[in-house]
């Protein structure tokens, strides 16, 4: 069963930023797909929560240097 979830992401300054974190959500085998907006500070990833569950979703964000807001 896929999820999809909406975060506020701070850091993000370019369309590189955004790719950065596309390309580390994308690696991951439960991510189904990844979209990014640096100019709006969100992220909106859909994933298999049978795989993978939100609080590994935002390590991974937060891994690649950018922070998550609640």
């Amino acid at each position: 069963m896929t999820t999809t979830v909406k975060l506020t992401v701070t850091g993000m300054k370019c369309g590189g930023c955004e790719n950065t974190v596309k390309k580390a959500l994308t690696g991951k085998e439960a991510i189904v797909s990844v979209d990014a907006s640096h100019a709006d500070d969100w992220v909106e990833i859909e994933y298999d929560e049978t795989m993978i569950d939100e609080d590994a979703v935002i390590e991974v964000i937060e891994g690649v240097g950018f922070t998550v807001v609640d």
